[in-house]
């Protein structure tokens, strides 16, 4: 008479929280496997999220190996590097203030 629930929905996986703080790579990497698991929505790629940071914990994979794992997940969830430089206009003394001029007279003749 009890009905058991279907396995594929009760088969979401969890978040892992195998987290260590003394460790500042790991925390670091930890803090980067949080992210991604919370922006993705597929269970296949939390499955591989918490794969990739078990063999992490357990030594079976590096830090750029598990960067490189994890990074399709973090790039699809709007995570940019820039790495170009900031482009600064600059404007000389007299050419403000003829701009701040006219911004100042057609603003008083707007009343």
């Amino acid at each position: 008479m009890t009905e058991e629930p279907d396995k594929s929905e009760s088969a979401l996986p969890e978040k892992l929280s195998i987290d260590n703080p003394s460790d500042f790579q790991f925390h670091a990497a930890y803090l980067a496997y949080y992210d991604a698991f919370e922006k993705s929505s597929s269970s296949e790629a939390k499955k591989q999220l918490n794969q990739n940071i078990s063999d992490l914990q357990q030594g079976k994979i590096d830090y750029s190996t598990f960067y490189r794992n994890i990074d399709q997940y973090r790039m699809g969830t709007g995570f940019q590097q820039n790495y170009g430089r900031t482009m600064i206009r600059t404007q000389k003394k007299r050419e403000w203030r003829r701009t701040t001029q006219k911004q100042e007279r057609i603003k008083r003749h707007k009343k």
